[in-house]
């Protein structure tokens, strides 16, 4: 999976790639896709939502720079997949979901792998987590309209956000980067995420 789908494709940070190569996606996924756990593709979970094809997975990881000492915010927790990816990464993640049962299997997995470094709570995630921010990196894994406000102002600064932004059928990857109070955007590619539902999302 990471040789031919996310480092010949351009994903190059030897981070990311470690931590992909390390997180074991065939537990993220249910036991009748595990034979398509690592194909380059997305692949449906419970409550009608999705894992990311690896590729978009690394894309979203390596746009965020993280050097180990970060604290990420995620927004859709969903398998939990990409939270376990962002924790061999960074010192600390918070995930939020919307769904119960996802975020009731998520967090089996987390202890499980002995993934502790990693914080979830069932709520609306386009609203962030207030608790414990400000954030180093956000990272929202569903497509909504626009950047929710409360996660623009829960960004450290510097920081980076990455979301994609669109309608409800296609969107772009949006990387945002906070440094001295200012905020640039930079489009990164087409993409079609579930829906980011919530007060300031769908």
């Amino acid at each position: 999976m990471v040789q031919e789908q996310i480092l010949a494709r351009g994903v190059v940070d030897p981070r990311t790639l470690a931590a992909m190569s390390e997180v074991p996606r065939h537990l993220f996924v249910d036991d009748a896709m595990r034979a398509r756990a690592y194909g380059d593709y997305p692949l449906p979970i419970a409550s009608g939502q999705t894992i990311s094809a690896p590729y978009i997975v690394a894309v979203m990881t390596e746009a965020l720079q993280l050097r180990g000492d970060e604290r990420v915010l995620e927004i859709g927790t969903g398998s939990g997949y990409q939270a376990a990816v962002l924790s061999r990464l960074c010192s600390q993640v918070y995930t939020v979901e919307r769904l119960n049962t996802l975020l009731a299997t998520a967090r089996k997995l987390f202890d499980k792998l002995k993934y502790f470094n990693i914080v979830a709570k069932l709520d609306d995630g386009t609203l962030g987590w207030t608790e414990h921010a400000p954030y180093d990196a956000i990272i929202v894994t569903a497509g909504g309209p626009e950047i929710p406000e409360p996660l623009l102002a829960q960004l450290a600064d510097p920081g980076r956000l990455i979301m994609p932004v669109g309608d409800q059928n296609v969107q772009e990857l949006q990387l945002v980067r906070k440094e001295d109070d200012k905020i640039r955007i930079e489009r990164l590619s087409s993409v079609r995420f579930v829906d980011l539902v919530g007060e300031h999302g769908w």
